[in-house]
């Protein structure tokens, strides 16, 4: 039995004196998988992704990538490895135009056809963003600044993607439009790790979902268990 995309066992982390994660232990299992953390704000979600991706320090605990420990590497050798972030916030560089910024996705890459390749592919799922090739990534909309940080996030040919809230302040058809691309994504093999607050979609989406509270896992189950679940359907679906 081949190991998971992610193991992360027994995950703690201190912000200071503030025990942030107490303890966390999730899987993503196999390529294609989509995994959803959900959770109330502080509950510990951003600081599950950025601790895995090493831009936190864990105070114990071991995170596994492909069957191979990363607790120690750099975040830098984590993506050279095949796992990619686009963090709370987007991150793109607004002073660069929108090729430049998908260019920096593919920094560590030097196969320059299949660079071109990748970005043709990206156009073919965010069109909006060829139009703007040529654009200062600060002058676009919310919407298609969120479809740049994934699309930059994807050119560097990630097996596993770290998504952190894409949906949040968009429109409506904005969000269908990034949630179509995350299940066409994943139908070509690429495991997601997706912090989401829009709890419905995350779970419509999610082969297998985590609920965080307090810096620990309180329920695990399928999608489609924890939409159909009360308590989940109570506190995090409006219900």
């Amino acid at each position: 039995m081949s190991a998971p995309v992610l193991a992360v066992k027994d995950l703690h982390v201190h912000y200071g004196a503030i025990h942030a994660l107490r303890g966390i232990s999730i899987d993503v299992p196999a390529p294609g998988q989509v995994v959803a953390l959900i959770g109330a704000n502080g509950a510990g979600k951003t600081t599950t992704l950025r601790a895995i991706t090493r831009m936190l320090k864990a105070t114990s605990g071991s995170v596994a990538f492909q069957g191979e420990e990363i607790t120690r590497l750099g975040s830098h050798d984590i993506v050279a490895r095949g796992m990619a972030h686009a963090p709370e916030g987007r991150g793109i560089f607004l002073n660069l135009t929108v090729k430049e910024n998908l260019e920096l996705g593919a920094f560590l890459r030097t196969d320059s056809d299949g660079i071109r390749q990748d970005m043709e592919r990206n156009f073919g799922l965010f069109p909006i963003l060829k139009e703007r090739i040529t654009q200062l990534s600060g002058t676009l909309s919310g919407g298609e600044q969120q479809m740049l940080a994934v699309a930059r996030a994807l050119m560097s040919r990630p097996k596993l993607l770290l998504l952190d809230e894409p949906s949040l302040g968009l429109a409506p058809q904005v969000v269908e439009r990034i949630f179509q691309v995350l299940r066409e994504v994943s139908s070509q093999g690429v495991a997601l790790l997706l912090v989401e607050q829009n709890a419905h979609k995350a779970l419509q989406l999610a082969h297998r979902a985590y609920v965080l509270e307090t810096g620990e896992v309180v329920m695990t189950g399928t999608g489609k268990e924890l939409l159909a679940s009360p308590e989940v359907r109570k506190a995090y679906l409006g219900e």
